[in-house]
């Protein structure tokens, strides 16, 4: 493995479940978050990785971004998505000329990014496994999940096989793809899901399972997958969940299944909420609904695709980041009067 260090920015429920794998393969690591107690955790007593898939404490050196020195070839962006543009503006200080980032984030964040650090140095990412940010420190790494590697115009590059051979030490299933913006927009879909999960205190695996959610829900994901259609953009699967299963052509039969199989996946994982309904239950923080599912309404409005329920999504969110909205699951209701 090379000693040339990984830079890890963003050291989290991502950036820190990766970190620590690359530690585990023999890559040296420095992590970058802006959450001095974390940092000094890390620095003291090493990053803790809890959780059925691997665990130990993983001694490596970690710092504030003002703290950087140095330039680095391999970085990885694991930040929240709405934390983009600032961390990608302090990153690329710190790139080098010849170096790349792996956006290992939700959202579209490679665009934002490529604006900053010019698109040749930047290399998509699309992750999917369980992981959440329990205390400073300690990160639990919760269930296995999909991990796609791609070049944003299609290529397969040597570099893209460096990173894939990399990725592959974290997760053996990972793949390296022509289609990365396939990826990341099935993720959208997915992703519209999971805020509809996060506007209720029911898990993830019991909102998908249930069958007065399952109607708004379809309705919602459909939404995001028209305005992808349109765009000529081809969702791809992921870890039990179908995106033609909420495409305009889609069946109820194909729907179905595609909803079982999400199930059936969520209820193996031992993270049962998800990381949206951490930050608004737990953690009493802004979502990344700005960054994550707005620009799809925004898309959709160049695209002239109406969008109403993706917005009442993002207003609904706000509402409960502000305290104007309770966590129910009659928000689905709601919701579901926005398509009207």
């Amino acid at each position: 493995m090379s000693q040339e260090p990984i830079l890890i920015w963003g050291a989290g429920a991502i950036g820190g479940t990766l970190g620590a794998a690359f530690l585990r393969a023999g890559e040296n690591v420095l992590f970058v978050d802006n959450v001095k107690e974390h940092v000094d955790a890390i620095n003291t007593k090493g990053l803790t990785i809890t959780g059925p898939i691997f665990e130990g404490t993983f001694k490596a050196k970690a710092c504030l971004p003002e703290e950087v020195e140095g330039q680095f070839e391999r970085a990885y962006l694991c930040v929240k998505a709405h934390h983009t543009e600032a961390a990608a503006r302090d990153l690329v200080e710190h790139l080098a000329s010849d170096g790349y980032v792996v956006s290992a984030q939700n959202g579209l964040n490679e665009q934002v990014i490529a604006r900053i650090t010019g698109e040749n140095r930047v290399v998509g990412c699309f992750v999917n496994f369980g992981a959440d940010y329990l205390e400073p420190g300690v990160v639990q790494y919760s269930g296995h999940g999909a991990v796609v590697i791609g070049e944003l115009d299609g290529r397969f590059t040597e570099r893209a096989e460096r990173i894939y051979d990399l990725l592959k030490q974290f997760e053996p299933k990972a793949l390296i793809t022509n289609n990365i913006w396939g990826f990341l927009w099935g993720k959208l879909i997915y992703g519209a899901l999971l805020f509809g999960t996060a506007l209720t205190n029911d898990s993830i695996a019991d909102v998908l399972d249930n069958p007065q959610a399952r109607p708004v829900l379809r309705k919602l994901a459909l939404e995001v997958a028209t305005v992808a259609a349109i765009n000529n953009i081809k969702p791809e699967a992921f870890d039990g969940f179908d995106p033609t299963a909420f495409g305009p052509l889609a069946t109820q039969e194909q729907t179905d299944r595609s909803f079982y199989e999400m199930v059936a996946h969520n209820r193996r994982s031992v993270k049962s909420h998800s990381g949206i309904w951490r930050d608004l239950a737990i953690r009493k923080r802004k979502t990344e609904v700005d960054a994550q599912v707005l620009p799809i309404a925004q898309v959709g409005k160049d695209s002239h695709v109406p969008t109403p329920m993706v917005q009442k999504l993002v207003e609904m969110i706000h509402e409960i980041e502000e305290g104007h909205r309770p966590l129910q699951l009659s928000n689905l209701d709601d919701l579901a009067r926005a398509s009207a």
